[in-house]
């Protein structure tokens, strides 16, 4: 016999198991009870209560209000592939964190569900007890501890257990082993004592055919089924989960806070790291690693990809790529934002001379969107609309648009809803919503969205610009390859609008002043 012929068969290997071949991991029983053997216990530690959980537990009554008499589940998602065996950092869905204050990465397929009861009778006097279902740490006697690099200690360390999340957040929790009971349990129509399901879709796979399937097994008429009407069910979820963000706690301002200054500390090391980008083939990603080291430094994450965007490239609204060199006499539009631990982010834009100074055409075009930044910021009252701060805006823009002879129309007609021809220069809105997502309470409706009314706890940026590309033959060559955008983050207050981004400087003279003030700094260190 020779040596093939002792060689298992390769094709019979699942398809699944072949990203392990690489381990090498032995399987011997003598290796399994070694491994099992001689740890030091973990340690017993009781956690304090997280700050936040006080906040979460008042998220999750105000949901509770909402849907009584349904069952809610809100899951966290699951790990996401990179490539082939690698995973994405996790990030929780920002529903679920929102309504569990919890952050960073260690709660993948994890689920919060919102079981009903007696009118009044459920958490702080709601309508839903709600319970978090988690996989735990397993114990150093199982294989996972080991073998599981999705999940085992040995490959990713240690994961709370479940007395710890309850200690911290004053929330049930049960092993993700009883979650499909959790959800599928008398599941049906309400007309027949059945409990009705609203769930955030498209968060985890899994998840969603758990519930589908429930749904189905339990409809009276299972071939009729109007998928279309529960998609509805869904949707109010969701939308009910981003409204709720529109106005923020006194916890989460602070998490801002803690976001915002990371992100200004970010936009320091970036002035500091420009000289090397001025010498390098790939001045941009110079910047994008400079900031992205802050952002890792002092907080989770980016909040989102940075944008830095060097002459005509600064033209491009989500210039992501940050492959072009930086020249000397252009423009860095740099627009990032670090997320601090608790998910929350800043998104802040400068936009700064490569070489410390502005050109008197980029000064021209900085100072126009600089008025329209203030004009935005002065139209941001309470009880005025969201959309006034970009009717306030863009009406600037358009005045100097027609002072420089660019606006082919009057400003009158351009600012009207037939005209516009003011945002081929400016054609994104001027202020968004911001908070655990860079775009947050996105599924909000338009009437609480961009008809609502300002009021006290919202944050939101307000971010105009001009974007003079190198091919509009419609101006004059000196404006060409020329863009600029200064954002900053807003929180309104009672007694008006607070820039949290302040402390970065926003004029003209101040960014010239701020970047000589870093590059005297460097000389004499």
């Amino acid at each position: 016999m020779n040596d093939a012929e002792n060689t298992p068969d390769s094709a019979s290997q699942p398809l699944e198991e072949r990203v392990n071949n690489r381990s090498q991991r032995p399987s011997s029983e003598a290796f399994k009870a070694f491994m099992a053997s001689n740890w030091a216990p973990s340690p017993q530690v009781t956690p304090a209560r997280d700050a936040v959980a006080d906040h979460a537990a008042r998220r999750r009554r105000a949901i509770s209000e909402q849907f009584k008499g349904e069952r809610l589940v809100v899951p966290a998602g699951p790990l996401k592939v990179r490539s082939n065996d690698c995973d994405y950092r996790f990030r929780p869905h920002s529903g679920f964190a929102h309504l569990t204050g919890l952050g960073l990465d260690h709660e993948p397929d994890a689920v919060l569900i919102f079981e009903p009861v007696e009118e009044g009778t459920g958490d702080d006097g709601g309508n839903h007890r709600a319970t978090l279902y988690f996989r735990p740490l397993a114990g150093r006697d199982t294989e996972q501890f080991y073998a599981d690099s999705r999940s085992g200690e040995f490959w990713i360390g240690a994961r709370p257990t479940l007395a710890e999340f309850e200690a911290r957040l004053g929330l049930p929790t049960s092993h993700i082993d009883e979650l499909e009971m959790a959800i599928t349990k008398n599941v049906g129509a309400p007309e027949i004592g059945g409990i009705s399901i609203r769930l955030v879709r498209k968060v985890d796979e899994n998840i969603d055919a758990l519930v589908d399937t429930a749904r189905y097994n339990t409809a009276k008429d299972p071939d009729n089924l109007d998928l279309g009407v529960l998609d509805g069910l869904d949707e109010k979820l969701s939308e009910a989960l981003s409204e709720l963000r529109l106005i923020k706690d006194e916890w989460e301002v602070e998490q801002m806070r803690i976001a915002v200054a990371a992100t200004a500390e970010g936009f320091t090391e970036v002035v500091k790291a420009l000289p090397r980008a001025l010498t390098h083939f790939r001045g941009e990603r110079v910047v994008e690693g400079a900031f992205f080291a802050r952002a890792r430094e002092e907080g989770n994450e980016l909040g989102y990809d940075t944008i830095a965007a060097s002459g005509n490239n600064a033209t491009v609204l989500h210039w992501t790529r940050n492959t072009g060199k930086i020249n000397a006499g252009e423009l860095l539009l740099l627009d990032a934002g670090v997320e601090a631990d608790s998910l929350y982010t800043a998104d802040i834009t400068r936009t700064l001379p490569a070489n410390g100074t502005f050109s008197e055409v980029q000064r021209r075009v900085y100072e126009a969107v600089l008025d329209a930044a203030d004009a935005g910021f002065a139209a941001a009252q309470i009880g005025t609309k969201f959309r006034d701060i970009h009717t306030a805006a863009t009406t600037v823009l358009a005045e100097r648009l027609a002072e420089w002879g660019l606006l082919p129309v009057p400003v009158a007609e351009a600012v009207s809803e037939e005209g516009q021809q003011h945002r081929r220069w400016m054609p994104h809105g001027t202020s968004h919503h911001l908070g655990l997502d860079v775009h947050d309470c996105a599924q909000a409706k338009r009437e609480l969205y961009l008809d609502g009314v300002l009021a006290e706890g919202m944050v939101f940026t307000i971010e105009p610009g001009l974007y003079f590309k190198n091919e509009d033959l419609a101006i004059p060559e000196e404006y060409r390859g020329i863009g600029v955008r200064i954002e900053d983050d807003i929180l309104m207050t009672a007694d008006g609008p607070v820039n949290l981004s302040a402390a970065l400087p926003r004029t003209a003279d101040d960014v010239e002043a701020w970047m000589a003030g870093i590059y005297e700094e460097l000389g004499r260190s």
